[in-house]
């Protein structure tokens, strides 16, 4: 066994623990290695190993075909039985293959598994993680969780890397620790590096990107925005304003984001229910009354009786008021026949580009983000309004990195822009992002058409 596995890995297959958690780069032998250990594993005691991956159309998706590959490289044809869907040993042994997209359920009743094998674990998430960690219950049962990494937003670099569970091993493994690499796949490798670098360091040494292309808003401009007033001596000035991103149902959650001009300063997030509008609605407005800032609000659904209970707190000739402002996302966009790039005549009008308000308000964040970024990395000279910063001391700042970074573009019938929604996020398993929605009604410029300033107090 010991002259066909990875020595490199040795310590990490014998190494007590529940969770095995093997990432890195392409070539390093990950699978190949897992593959041998199970086999081994299977033929020297009875186990049930469960092998799973997101998708899986065809048992050929699977590491089926890995495993029958290895039992015939170990030689133990006569230990195993191949058959059309699962892998049986003489000794009882069993491999077991799913695609959790689809039989996630049928996983979660399946009973006396050993080893949960999840393979291309980068697209795991956190709804799945909630079902599968108990249903493999079985004393001493293991669950080995391998991947390249994908995004550091990924849940399963999150979870597994950045805070892995207790009792769990982790290791990082390269091409560079494979002793059975060819000089052909090293000299492929040593090309990739020479042509570009960063591809070079995500691919083969395992690196996590910052940027998904498909997203409105890249991650490394927003953490570029973090204390970026700092970095470019800037004071922020301008008024101050509040995001207020109501609830929608029970899962959802209320947020706020302060502004103080393009720099965002505080953030909250909290549980309360429809019935509970009228007390989320006056947190908003007493917050709003001690930072002397106006409330710009969500104003569809549930959303739509937070003006109402405004109008009551501003009522007493005595008290505060406070300036509120409807924000419709579904509303038509403000100044449909300029450029969507006000530097740029030739570029494509509002009307042409945006679907509605919520898609020209983000894309108007991103606009100003990489503007900061610019700023920060290549010393580009912007106005303090085209730009956006985040203080490092505002509460929930990861929270608010990863939700601004998360939602993709996506487009309608017509081909117009639009910002991916909240029923497509949850098919991906992603919650709505409360915080980042509030910071975007907070810094989306007001004179766009969705604020309805008859009803500002």
């Amino acid at each position: 066994m010991t002259a066909t596995l990875n020595p490199a890995l040795r310590d990490f297959w014998q190494t007590p623990a529940r969770n095995r958690v093997l990432y890195g780069g392409r070539a390093s032998s990950k699978s190949w290695d897992a593959a041998g250990v199970a086999l081994f594993g299977a033929q020297a005691k009875p186990l049930k190993i469960m092998c799973v991956r997101q998708l899986q159309a065809r048992i050929d998706d699977s590491v089926y075909t890995l495993l029958k590959s290895r039992i015939d490289h170990f030689g133990m044809n006569g230990l195993f039985d191949v058959q059309r869907n699962t892998i049986k040993g003489t000794n009882g042994s069993q491999f077991i293959f799913y695609g959790l997209w689809r039989h996630i359920e049928e996983i979660k009743s399946t009973e006396g598994v050993d080893i949960l094998w999840i393979e291309e674990a980068h697209s795991l998430t956190e709804e799945q993680w909630k079902i599968l960690e108990p249903t493999i219950r079985k004393e001493g049962s293991q669950v080995w969780v391998i991947f390249n990494p994908r995004l550091v937003t990924d849940f399963a670099y999150k979870r597994f890397v950045l805070n892995p569970p207790p009792n769990t091993i982790v290791r990082q493994i390269n091409y560079d620790e494979n002793p059975f690499l060819s000089q052909t796949m090293l000299r492929i490798i040593e090309a990739a590096k020479a042509e570009d670098e960063g591809d070079y360091r995500h691919v083969y040494l395992g690196e996590p990107n910052q940027d998904d292309d498909a997203v409105i808003i890249k991650r490394s401009w927003i953490l570029a925005a973090v204390d970026a007033h700092v970095k470019l001596g800037i004071e922020p000035t301008g008024k101050s304003r509040i995001g207020f991103d109501v609830a929608d149902d029970g899962d959802d959650k209320n947020a706020f984001v302060e502004f103080k001009g393009s720099l965002a300063v505080h953030a909250e997030e909290w549980d309360a229910g429809e019935d509970e509008l009228v007390t989320s609605a006056t947190r908003v407005w007493s917050h709003a009354t001690t930072a002397n800032a106006d409330i710009d609000y969500d104003s569809i659904g549930v959303g739509a009786f937070a003006g109402s209970q405004f109008n009551a707190l501003n009522e007493p000739e005595d008290g505060p008021t406070v300036d509120h402002y409807k924000f419709n996302a579904a509303g038509a966009v403000f100044n449909p026949d300029a450029n969507i790039d006000p530097s740029n005549d030739e570029s494509a009008l509002n009307k042409d580009f945006y679907a509605n308000l919520k898609a020209q308000a983000w894309w108007e964040a991103a606009r100003r983000f990489r503007n900061t970024y610019n700023a920060v990395t290549k010393d580009y000279k912007f106005k303090e309004e085209d730009m956006l910063f985040i203080s490092s001391k505002i509460p929930h700042l990861n929270k608010l990195v990863d939700e601004l970074s998360t939602p993709r573009k996506d487009f309608a019938l017509n081909g117009k822009s639009k910002v991916e929604s909240k029923k497509n996020l949850a098919k991906r398993d992603v919650k709505s992002p409360n915080i980042a929605d509030a910071f975007i009604a907070g810094c989306a410029p007001r004179e766009y058409a969705g604020y309805d300033w008859v009803d500002a107090i």
